[in-house]
C-alpha cells in the first residue's frame, strides 16, 4: 500500500483506504489514524486496555475491535485492572454471552489472566512496556518497510509470557509498540507529526 491523500488535503498511511470502507468505518479508522495510532501511551490502565484489545484483534481486522471498543470497555469494566483481574467463571459466561464484543473463550481467559499478570507485577506495567522501545528511526517510506516482527518484540513477548500473560506474541508485542508510539510507524510523507 502507499500513502493516499484525502478530501480534507491531508496524506495519510495507505491502510487508510477510503475506498475500500464504509463512510462510517472510514471516519472511524481516518479518527484512530489521526489521533491515537502512534501517540505515546502511558499508565498501567490505559496500557492494559491496549495489551486486551491487542490480543482480541489477534486474526481480526483491527476495524472490527474499534467498532466493538465501548463495548469492550463497557464489559470489561473500563479496563479496571482490579476488577478484570478478580472475574470468576460466571464472568467468563458473562462475557461469551455478550454480543457487543468478540466473543472468543480463550481470548476472554487470557485477559484475565493478564489482569492477574499485570496485578502481581513487581514493576509499573508502562514501565516494563516502554523498556523495550527502540530508539528513534526515520519514519519508512513505504508499507513494504514496516516490519511485522523485530527484536525488540520478541524480546517484550518473551518477557510478558514469562511473566504469566497471554496472547502476547511478538507480532502482537509489535503491533501495540505501533499503537502506542513507541515506535513510528507513519508513513514519512504523512501528515500526522512525529512526536519525537
Amino acid at each position: 500500500m502507499t500513502v493516499v491523500p484525502e478530501d480534507d488535503g491531508r496524506t495519510r498511511c495507505g491502510w487508510i483506504d477510503q475506498s475500500r470502507l464504509a463512510p462510517a468505518d472510514f471516519i472511524l479508522y481516518r479518527d484512530y489514524h489521526d489521533t491515537e495510532w502512534g501517540q505515546p501511551l502511558h499508565g498501567s490502565k490505559a496500557l492494559f486496555e491496549r495489551v486486551s484489545l491487542e490480543a482480541f484483534q489477534s486474526g481480526l481486522s483491527w476495524l472490527i475491535i474499534l467498532r466493538k471498543r465501548e463495548n469492550f470497555r463497557r464489559a470489561f469494566h473500563r479496563f479496571d485492572i482490579d476488577k478484570v483481574a478478580r472475574y470468576t467463571d460466571r464472568d467468563i459466561e458473562r462475557l461469551m454471552n455478550d454480543a457487543g464484543i468478540v466473543r472468543n473463550r480463550a481470548k476472554i481467559e487470557a485477559t484475565i489472566a493478564n489482569a492477574r499478570a499485570v496485578a502481581d507485577l513487581d514493576v509499573d506495567l508502562g514501565e516494563l512496556l516502554w523498556s523495550f522501545a527502540p530508539g528513534p528511526r526515520p519514519r519508512p517510506a513505504d508499507m513494504s518497510e514496516v516490519p511485522a516482527v523485530t527484536a525488540e518484540s520478541k524480546a517484550m513477548a518473551k518477557e510478558l509470557k514469562r511473566r504469566g500473560f497471554k496472547f502476547v506474541g511478538p507480532t502482537t508485542a509489535y503491533a501495540l509498540m505501533q499503537a502506542t508510539g513507541m515506535v513510528d510507524d507513519h508513513m514519512a510523507s504523512c501528515w500526522v507529526p512525529a512526536t519525537a
